[in-house]
């Protein structure tokens, strides 16, 4: 990274005063997962809560597989004090609307698990939409299990203004259409990102341990961790490796960054080739329901656990896959991040700060296309960390030669430096050399990770799950008590209010207006499929 002259060439060109403005209207937004939970620390069966609206139409507080799994989704912003500030008002809104004691579960790896059959999945009316999301989510619970969907982390989404992208195709020397310049500068960032996201395992990994109950009838080579908890004593984030969103099914699935087309063919394919072992589920429960949207190897594109895609708004009834096709990339989503147990909004200021400097670095960078040995040189550097991150002396593979991950990480930071150092000079805060340091430290002694931290922590509790829920309440107490604006939060509670309640009406709205019979569902999903035939 240090010798990219492309890198360089751009930090000179956006080191100009006159060019640096066009830094300062990047959007960022968060998409934060947190399961409900009892105050003893199983998972709650309870519904989603009413007061929260609709989970299938409201904008900003759904559920992913789990009805017990919320997710908050914050609006774009372009400083990041409104993105924090957003989030903050979602978590105290639902925080007050938690039913019967249930506390927000603050950690990726879940609480307590009974049987498979307690974690409830996601429902979302009798809709053809409402219908088909729940028929999704069955189909990956006789694909993976339900305990590996009661995981939960934070997505991070990124753009950059397209007055940059204008600048940098001009500097380029580029007669693309600023469509086909953008979409292929964010899957040049997508490579780069790929070949350097076990920093962001190392760095942010924070699911080093589990309950037993997590493992429950799965091979796993995790050690004991007291009386009830299992570990790698060098672990970062398991939640991306074997027991978390790792498919053993999709091993054998090389999906090609190298281009949009690639992309979009590589996802096509396995969503339209049968996969002989998910041929064999019953088309049909007892009671007639689909058990899976197709026998394919991925149902939908949203299936393949990727670190990394490229997004495009997708319109009502629209696949992504069309959408990126034809609007191309409007913005990246990075999926990696574990929830930060130390934070009331389970992401730090600082990590964003950091994030944001990578996904910079990686989009200013160099990126050569990736090939097979590459691809295959990723995956065991992301197998690597996610286990034995923390491990003295740890090699990874670069370019089939061994570097530590200590010196290749040193290496990123360094050359982020005078990035950070343009970045602070627009701000005026040292918000982003301040991260960069932090980031420094944790490289420098893997007792400063996260996951170190966590280890320490509920080896002094009574286990992962009393920890949890102690971190819960805590967490709680300082969302309850941090300063607050108290206009901007009366006007902040009416507006969802109105939010959750317009989210039930249209959810009543879309009902009445299909007929809910199993061919007008049948016809919405084939509807819905014919788009991959184009896509």
């Amino acid at each position: 990274m240090t010798a990219d002259t492309l890198y360089h060439r751009r930090l000179a060109l956006l080191g100009e005063e006159r060019e640096r403005e066009l830094l300062c209207c990047n959007l960022r937004g968060i998409e934060r997962e947190a399961l409900r939970v009892t105050p003893e620390g199983r998972l709650s069966t309870r519904p989603h809560p009413p007061a929260l609206g609709a989970a299938l139409t409201h904008p900003f507080i759904t559920t992913d597989f789990a009805e017990s799994l919320l997710e908050f989704i914050t609006e774009p912003a372009r400083q990041i004090d409104d993105l924090l500030r957003g989030l903050e008002r979602i978590h105290r809104f639902s925080d007050c609307h938690l039913e019967d004691g249930e506390q927000l579960w603050p950690a990726s790896m879940p609480c307590a698990l009974g049987a498979e059959s307690d974690i409830q999945i996601a429902r979302y009316g009798r809709s053809n939409l409402g219908q088909m999301k729940t028929i999704y989510r069955r189909g990956l619970a006789h694909r993976y299990g339900r305990r590996m969907q009661a995981i939960a982390g934070v997505h991070f989404n990124f753009s950059v203004p397209d007055a940059l992208m204008v600048r940098l195709r001009s500097a380029d020397h580029c007669r693309q259409s600023l469509q086909d310049y953008r979409t292929a500068s964010y899957m040049a960032l997508i490579r780069n990102f790929c070949r350097r996201f076990w920093l962001l395992l190392y760095l942010m990994g924070a699911s080093p341990l589990a309950d037993k109950s997590f493992a429950t009838g799965r091979p796993h080579r995790l050690q004991a961790f007291g009386k009830r908890d299992l570990y790698l004593p060098h672990a970062t984030a398991l939640r991306m490796g074997e027991l978390g969103y790792q498919s053993s099914a999709q091993h054998g699935l090389h999906v090609c960054y190298n281009s949009l087309a690639s992309y979009v063919e590589s996802l096509n394919c396995a969503i339209r080739r049968p996969y002989p072992p998910y041929q064999k589920i019953p088309d049909r429960d007892a009671q007639g329901r689909r058990q899976q949207l197709s026998p394919a190897l991925l149902q939908i594109e949203n299936e393949f656990y990727s670190a990394i895609r490229p997004k495009q708004t997708a319109r009502p009834g629209e696949t992504q896959l069309k959408a990126l096709r034809q609007r191309g990339i409007e913005y990246i989503e990075v999926r990696c991040i574990d929830l930060n147990p130390f934070d009331r909004l389970g992401i730090s200021r600082e990590q964003i700060l950091f994030l944001e400097l990578f996904l910079l670095g990686c989009l200013f960078s160099d990126s050569p296309p990736t090939d097979s040995d590459e691809y295959a040189e990723i995956l065991a550097n992301q197998k690597k960390v996610v286990e034995r991150g923390r491990e003295p002396g740890l090699e990874l593979a670069r370019a089939g030669h061994p570097y530590t991950l200590r010196d290749w990480g040193a290496e990123i930071l360094a050359a982020l430096e005078p990035l950070a150092a343009i970045m602070d000079a627009l701000r005026g805060r040292g918000g982003y050399a301040a991260s960069l340091a932090t980031m420094r430290t944790m490289l420098d002694d893997p007792e400063h990770c996260p996951a170190a931290r966590i280890l320490r922590e509920v080896e002094q509790s009574d286990g992962f799950v009393a920890w949890g829920l102690a971190q819960a309440a805590k967490l709680a107490a300082e969302r309850r008590t941090a300063e607050q604006d108290d206009a901007d939060s009366q006007a902040s509670v009416a507006r969802l209010q109105s939010l959750a309640a317009q989210s039930l009406a249209e959810q009543g709205e879309m009902e009445q207006a299909e007929s809910g019979s199993p061919e007008s569902l049948e016809a919405y999903i084939a509807h819905y499929f014919a788009q991959y035939q184009g896509s």
